[in-house]
């Protein structure tokens, strides 16, 4: 059974947050409708687009014949964490043409670890951080290549898209 005043708070925090919501959710389905318009970039924009990637990579994605898949990652090579994660950008990259896509490393967000700053000046940085990793994220995927994302975060508050 869930706390009585736990219950209490969270249904004043649904009541209140029902305006915003409906608008965001709103923004969302209207996002849904569109479409991304590769066809519709001028050459050189594609050109930049897919520069880095392989030649068949090149002419699918030039064709319209394969999705093109952002990787937004948190990876940093500071933190021991992250570690594990360094090669999984080539891993997804891997797995998508397997399955018939294109993926591109779009952006990278930044990383802040609290364990490391506990206790120094500008600790309460991770907790304002989201902001910048969503706008972070955004940006990333502003180029209107996208057919969609994967987003590699590595704890909590470094996830590309919260």
């Amino acid at each position: 059974m869930i706390n009585s005043t736990l219950s209490r708070v969270t249904q004043r925090i649904i009541e209140r947050s029902k305006p915003s919501r409906a608008a965001y959710l709103a923004r969302i389905d209207a996002a849904r409708c569109k479409t991304v318009h590769r066809s519709q970039l001028a050459c050189g924009n594609l050109a930049h687009g897919f520069a880095a990637c392989q030649p068949d990579d090149k002419t699918a994605l030039k064709n319209m014949v394969r999705s093109d898949i952002a990787i937004i990652t948190a990876y940093n090579d500071m933190l021991s964490a992250h570690q594990p994660y360094e090669n999984y950008p080539q891993r997804l990259k891997q797995a998508l043409n397997a399955v018939g896509a294109v993926g591109q490393v779009a952006g990278g967000v930044p990383a802040m670890c609290d364990g490391v700053t506990q206790g120094q000046d500008g600790m309460e940085l991770s907790l304002m951080s989201r902001d910048v990793i969503a706008m972070s994220a955004a940006v990333g995927l502003s180029h209107n290549m996208f057919d969609g994302a994967l987003f590699l975060g590595i704890c909590d508050k470094i996830v590309p898209g919260w």
